[in-house]
């Protein structure tokens, strides 16, 4: 043995010596797992620190998984919609009891900055008590007009879908965890999830104290693996699958849903735009364009890629945004300074790594950023702007998933809108302006299946009332709001007639009853009856 293996590695020196986690909370949480195909261990993006190793699942464990839960689902369907709500109104207290605790979670396993992982704990507080408050609101049957007034008397009811598949990324380890699956137990149903491979921890905690909360827990349960062998055990197996990821991988989910006929909701992937307009202030904007672009380090679905700012404030806003660019702070620290984190993995640096370098032997120019920080920590690249890109350079149109905008002037505020239209995607987009009301006029313009005024993405995301999703290749269906618990649900619809049937009888002849039907029809009409 040489004399370098054979001397043990020293944690002070070498992050990678030791865990970053409490083994003991490790094999308290991994106890939650239906898993019996053998151990992975993931590793801190930002230090390259081991942090877990747990038990993977097989296509059985998830089989296992979803008879548990269907077996469960139909005594849980019959639980009190109030109870439901308790529960979810509980687990809002919890998140936020232990919102430290979920924070540092966030930030080990995804490599994020401390102010960016707190949003993910507001996030799911903020769906559990919209659901958990609007909830029996939404499911309460609903009173509808029958064919005819008083005879007819039909009403709609909400029957739950059964098992619903959670198929949740790793850029929002917390909050795609548990928004989409909140709203899906509240509607009767339950779920098995599996959470990315790269950071399940933060689930598993999250969905513990869900138990805590008072959910059965056969009610959620998680599975743990890779996409292809246990996200497509999931989607054969369970009854709705809600994903989160990227357009391609979103493709194949809808087709595999499709064969089986069930339904699906699907974020997918962005290049999202953001216009600041003539009237913008430059300060306001440009701090917001800050967090629009570089909140988890760009590995955001909302966050911006292309900005489109107008020729009258052009150049005083690229001197605003780059100077504050240059000021962030990068690093691998856990404290509330910390304005930017990691990239998840390697294949995300190399993708932003040559998105640039293929930007920039283009033609290019680099404003601010442009290399790879190993001296911070292994998957750190700095915040980046690019100007003078163009159609062949591949970020033009790519999805770079990460900390790079291309800016681009405009001088005709119609062109501008039509640039921003350009592309296969729709899924955010962001509008500045100090009119309000001509920035709503810009927004309903746009194919963005949110739209953000004077904001970058928190003012819809925040917004749980309003329906969150994209249009084109950035996905079906939509979470938060009226949508997001309406989907995890069948309408079923009961209409009970009266008096007479909806057919000849007492003797009237079936040409003579087609003739009263029409003189009735007319009547209601008149009366203005829909």
């Amino acid at each position: 043995m040489s004399e370098q293996t054979s001397i043990p590695a020293d944690p002070e020196l070498d992050p990678t010596a030791s865990y970053a986690t409490d083994q003991s909370v490790i094999r308290r949480l991994a106890g939650l797992l239906r898993a019996s195909a053998g151990t992975r261990t993931s590793y801190a993006p930002a230090t390259g620190q081991p942090v877990a190793e747990l038990p993977l699942s097989g296509p059985d464990d998830v089989l296992a998984a979803v008879r548990s839960a269907r077996k469960t689902q139909r005594s849980w369907k019959g639980t009190s919609v109030a109870d439901r709500a308790a529960i979810l109104l509980r687990y809002h207290d919890l998140i936020l009891d232990h919102r430290h605790e979920l924070v540092d979670l966030v930030i080990i396993e995804s490599g994020k900055a401390r102010k960016q992982a707190f949003e993910e704990v507001a996030h799911v507080a903020l769906t559990a008590r919209y659901y958990g408050r609007k909830g029996p609101e939404l499911l309460a049957p609903q009173r509808k007009l029958g064919m005819f007034p008083v005879l007819t008397r039909a009403e709609q009811r909400f029957v739950p879908k059964g098992v619903v598949g959670i198929i949740s990324p790793w850029n929002y380890p917390l909050s795609m965890a548990m928004a989409d699956g909140l709203p899906a137990i509240m509607a009767g149903n339950t779920v098995v999830h599996k959470p990315d491979s790269q950071t399940p921890l933060t689930a598993l905690r999250a969905i513990e104290l869900l138990y805590e909360a008072g959910l059965p827990r056969d009610a959620w349960q998680p599975v743990n693996g890779d996409g292809p062998t246990v996200g497509g055990a999931i989607i054969q197996n369970t009854d709705y699958v809600c994903f989160t990821g990227s357009t391609k991988t979103g493709k194949l989910v809808a087709q595999q849903a499709g064969e089986r006929l069930i339904g699906c909701s699907l974020e997918l992937g962005g290049k999202n735009p953001m216009l600041v307009l003539r009237d913008a202030d430059v300060n306001r904007a440009a701090e917001g364009a800050i967090r629009a672009c570089f909140s988890s380090a760009g590995q955001l679905c909302v966050s911006m890629e292309r900005l489109y700012v107008a020729d009258q404030i052009y150049d005083a806003f690229v001197t605003a945004f780059v100077d504050r660019v240059k000021k962030l702070k990068l690093s691998a620290g856990t404290g509330w300074d910390v304005d930017m984190g990691s990239l998840i993995s390697k294949a995300q640096l190399d993708t932003v790594s040559r998105h640039v370098d293929n930007a920039r032997d283009h033609g290019a120019v680099v404003l601010a950023g442009g290399k790879a920080r190993p001296d911070i920590g292994p998957l750190f690249y700095e915040p980046t702007i690019l100007s003078g890109v163009t159609p062949e350079m591949e970020c033009f149109d790519h999805e770079t998933f990460g900390p790079v905008v291309s800016i681009y002037r405009f001088s005709d505020e119609a062109e501008a809108i039509e640039r921003a239209n350009e592309g296969e995607y729709g899924l955010n987009a962001s509008v500045w302006t100090k009119d309000g009301r001509r920035g709503r006029a810009v927004a309903a313009q746009l194919v963005a299946g949110t739209v953000n005024v004077n904001e970058g993405y928190a003012a819809t995301f925040g917004s749980i009332d309003t329906p969150m999703g994209g249009m084109r290749s950035s996905g079906l269906g939509r979470r938060q709001g009226v949508e997001g618990i309406r989907r995890y649900v069948d309408p079923q619809a009961i209409a009970t007639q009266r008096v007479v049937p909806i057919a000849a009888s007492h003797g009237i002849k079936d040409e003579a009853y087609a003739e009263i039907m029409t003189g009735a029809l007319r009547v209601l009409k008149k009366l203005g009856r829909a």
